[in-house]
């Protein structure tokens, strides 16, 4: 068995770094990588003189981090959703489903192929967004291990729901609906502005979801310790962030094998055909 795990890995692996390379070098999967980090590159460039009313920390230096934890939970959730709606549609969950540990397989390139995904999308909005706006403080050793483990949880928390999703969606169409409540999440997660400048119901509403704990983990890793003053009870709250991300994470993990199994059993030639003529009289 455990031979069998090994190889089933490292096939995973092997595919999702495939998967990862033609998806860096085709232009239009490429520019999905690069669309987002750049959209948020132009707002932060416009931001870039504009200075909070709390602690004179400017707020292209809060947002930058913030995007950061944003674009954690947009790959984990909405992405990782997205990949496994397409490729039930098309047949290829049924291929995997069809071959032994196949499906472990399978999940395994995707989770690379989407934490690739991430590293780039990453390393696209950290690298310039540095030189565009003044105020980060992330030279320490402490500082890139905040950013390392907040990075590494924020997957775990949302990379399984993600898959939960996926696995729950008729079509990728049927998926879109997702990006409403993720958008609404991002509204009032203090993403964009300091979350304490909301009502307190909406910042009791944001602090149930990943978002808000994924943006100011990574706040607390880049910015300096003065900015803190701008966060709820003027903390970084590194326990919560840590207590509230592993329980999506436990809950993810319980939730997403359940909902696999249970999509896996269902696939079929016929439920494969049907969904491709569904998908044709849409684009007709």
């Amino acid at each position: 068995m455990n031979g069998l795990n090994g190889t089933v890995f490292r096939l995973g692996w092997a595919r999702g770094m495939i998967e990862l390379r033609q998806s860096l070098t085709n232009a239009q999967d490429l520019w999905g990588h690069l669309f987002w980090p750049i959209g948020i590159l132009v707002t932060l460039y416009f931001m870039r003189d504009t200075t909070l009313d709390v602690g004179g920390l400017q707020l292209g230096a809060m947002v930058l981090p913030s995007a950061l934890g944003m674009s954690i939970a947009f790959n984990g959730l909405v992405g990782m959703g997205q990949l496994l709606a397409v490729e039930r549609e098309d047949g290829t969950l049924l291929r995997a489903k069809a071959t032994p540990g196949g499906m472990q397989g399978y999940l395994v390139g995707k989770v690379v192929t989407v934490a690739g995904g991430l590293l780039v999308s990453v390393a696209v909005l950290l690298i310039p967004g540095s030189f565009l706006v003044d105020g980060l403080a992330p030279g320490s050793v402490g500082a890139w291990l905040t950013l390392a483990w907040v990075l590494v949880l924020g997957l775990f928390a949302t990379l399984p729901l993600g898959a939960a999703f996926g696995s729950l969606a008729s079509s990728p169409r049927s998926l879109g609906w997702l990006m409403l409540p993720v958008m609404g999440m991002v509204a009032i997660s203090g993403i964009f502005y300091p979350i304490t400048s909301m009502p307190d119901w909406l910042q009791w509403v944001a602090q149930v979801f990943p978002i808000y704990w994924l943006g100011i983990g990574m706040r607390a890793a880049l910015l300096p310790e003065a900015a803190v003053v701008v966060e709820i009870g003027e903390s970084w709250r590194t326990l919560e962030t840590v207590g509230v991300l592993g329980a999506w994470a436990v809950l993810g993990l319980v939730l997403a094998p359940i909902l696999l199994r249970r999509m896996a059993r269902r696939e079929s030639g016929s439920s494969v055909a049907a969904r491709r003529e569904k998908a044709m009289l849409v684009v007709r």
